[in-house]
């Protein structure tokens, strides 16, 4: 099939080319709409029934951890001691410092202050 040589052709006649691949297109939209749509709702009935049944427990929720580390620069900056360690303590090891001179002081108060909340609410 030879191309068409469109600059050469009349408004008319693009125009008519226009139209039909107008109509083209869009019913090729529609049809791989549908098609996806039904692929879709068959992904949802399949999550559907993979979720967890009612004769499991409940997952265990775990609480909240409070800071045990902060950074001197930018006091906001806290660490919990879990997980990786802050740029901000990586950088301070590595220059020599540490881990005991980042301690936030009273944490002793508030761990005894928060079990003592948690009693009055029991």
């Amino acid at each position: 099939m030879r191309k068409p040589d469109l600059k050469t052709m009349e408004f008319d006649e693009l125009w008519r080319i226009h139209e039909e691949l107008t109509v083209l297109l869009s019913e090729r939209i529609l049809a791989e709409k549908r098609q996806l749509e039904k692929r879709l709702a068959q992904l949802s009935r399949v999550e559907i029934s993979k979720q967890p049944s009612a004769d499991r427990a409940p997952r265990r929720k775990y609480p909240k951890v409070l800071p045990k580390y902060f950074n001197p620069l930018s006091p906001s900056e806290t660490w919990a001691g879990r997980g990786k360690q802050p740029r901000w303590l990586v950088a301070a090891l590595q220059a020599g410092r540490h881990l005991d001179e980042f301690k936030i002081a009273n944490l002793e108060e508030v761990e005894t202050t928060k079990r003592a909340r948690r009693r009055n609410r029991s």
